[in-house]
């Protein structure tokens, strides 16, 4: 635990993450493991370990309580660690405490594709406000033309007076929110 409050600390991005750089291998796919409701982190250490790579994205949120105001780090996607293996080994991973399994289709365990981890790893941590958002699969989609989520498709909702962008990840219904201007913006 030691080393998440002192990786926690030394970093001053907004959007914030448990990441361990991934070793090369050809047989590795990055699954999505279903955890305990509030285990991600501790479940996010213990995979780290025992030598495999993982990422829990996070976000800070200011909390409030009667006597003190506090920013705190959630995960953005709450019951869910991203990690990194070799489909044999699934069995060392799913006997961890907090672990419950993996997301599977017909029993069988559903990869991740490499590109979309390696979006949430890059962009989200170069994001000024990004938030969990409840997933949506319809909507005005657009696609981003300038920024840091240059590229990428969503649904666009406005809040306010603000502009955002839902991007989801469609293997376990979660999405995300990204505050972006406007102008940045163009029809899918």
């Amino acid at each position: 635990m030691r080393v998440v409050g002192k990786m926690l600390r030394k970093t001053n991005m907004k959007v914030r993450s448990f990441m361990q750089m991934p070793q090369p291998t050809s047989e590795q796919h990055w699954y999505a493991l279903y955890t305990c409701p509030r285990h991600e982190k501790r479940v996010a250490e213990l995979i780290q370990s025992r030598s495999f790579s993982c990422f829990v994205p996070l976000y800070r949120s200011v909390r409030r309580w009667k006597d003190r105001r506090k920013e705190i780090d959630l995960v953005l996607f709450p019951g869910y660690v991203f990690v990194q293996m070799a489909l044999e080994k699934k069995s060392q991973v799913l006997q961890l405490p907090g672990a419950v399994r993996l997301v599977s289709f017909n029993g069988q365990p559903a990869a991740l594709s490499a590109s979309e981890i390696e979006t949430l790893q890059h962009r989200l941590s170069s994001v000024d406000k990004a938030e969990p958002h409840p997933y949506l699969c319809s909507g005005r989609r657009v696609r981003v033309r300038r920024g840091a989520m240059e590229g990428l498709e969503g649904i666009v909702v406005r809040r306010k007076e603000s502009c955002r962008v839902v991007f989801s990840i469609d293997l376990i219904m979660r999405s995300v929110a990204v505050e972006v201007d406007e102008a940045d913006l163009e029809p899918a």
